[in-house]
């Protein structure tokens, strides 16, 4: 895995250069802040970049949006020493694929890493056409009548392509997918899908004002929020409303893959 460093902190980059490159990851890079960064990857063509949130300039939250937009291929780490109790919610809603809160031990770095490459090669596997005789990935999460369908809505394509990636390994036909709450009614109403994963926080329409109409116009559909925020109070909105549940920002394969198994299954 090539790896990018945006840290401004000099002790905070030698520690990350010298455990990352003993346990085998390429550092293409080190930056003292984000001012050239989409330039920097385009050149450096990292496969992850460990970004930090406050950085001269322009904070690593703007970095990452840009990030996600431009390479929505390329994975992000945010780390940060905030102290401010939704910036991780804010940082898996931007689309960062993992999330480190200063100090972290070496361990919990690694096991980061190496959670967000599981998650990419899973989705890189998903869009790989398979073999004729290919055993389905997941059966426990098919039905008799086939795989079940699915509807994918967020406005981050860096997430849509993950949870897409998941999602077909666990054996679900996407039928569709959507980047704000409007998109989502309409393929709602138009695939009639057995389950339709939908974000919070959209443009246009959030998840929670497009929810009631996809509950009206596609009855049948398993509503399954997807977000970085998991507060009681979020949660039981979502309930009241009609959601079967939640999955939460970043995607970790095991976790959707156990929820999709009760889901689908009971």
């Amino acid at each position: 895995m090539r790896v990018l460093i945006v840290e401004d902190n000099a002790s905070m980059r030698t520690l990350l250069v010298t455990l990352l490159g003993s346990q085998g990851y390429t550092i293409v890079g080190q930056l003292e802040n984000g001012n050239t960064l989409l330039d920097d990857i385009r050149r450096l063509e990292p496969t992850i970049v460990c970004l930090d949130y406050q950085l001269p300039g322009r904070d690593g939250l703007e970095l990452l949006k840009d990030v996600n937009s431009n390479f929505p291929e390329i994975d992000v780490v945010f780390m940060t020493g905030s102290e401010d109790a939704d910036i991780d919610k804010r940082a898996a809603d931007n689309g960062a694929s993992g999330f480190l809160r200063k100090p972290f031990g070496q361990k919990q770095i690694l096991d980061e890493l190496r959670q967000v490459y599981e998650v990419r090669q899973q989705a890189e596997r998903a869009d790989t056409p398979p073999a004729a005789n290919a055993a389905p990935a997941t059966p426990g999460v098919r039905r008799a009548g086939g795989r079940p369908t699915a509807v994918i809505v967020d406005d981050n394509s860096s997430i849509r392509l993950l949870l897409k990636g998941v999602l077909t390994e666990l054996g679900m036909n996407i039928v569709a997918q959507a980047g704000n709450g409007e998109e989502a009614v309409r393929a709602a109403q138009t695939h009639q899908p057995q389950v339709l994963f939908l974000d919070v926080n959209m443009p246009l329409m959030s998840g929670l004002d497009a929810l009631p109409k996809i509950r009206e116009i596609s009855p049948n559909t398993a509503v399954v929020m997807v977000t970085g925020d998991t507060s009681r109070e979020l949660v039981q909105q979502a309930a009241g409303l009609g959601a079967r549940g939640y999955i939460v920002k970043p995607v970790r394969p095991a976790y959707v893959e156990a929820f999709l198994k009760k889901l689908l299954n009971r």
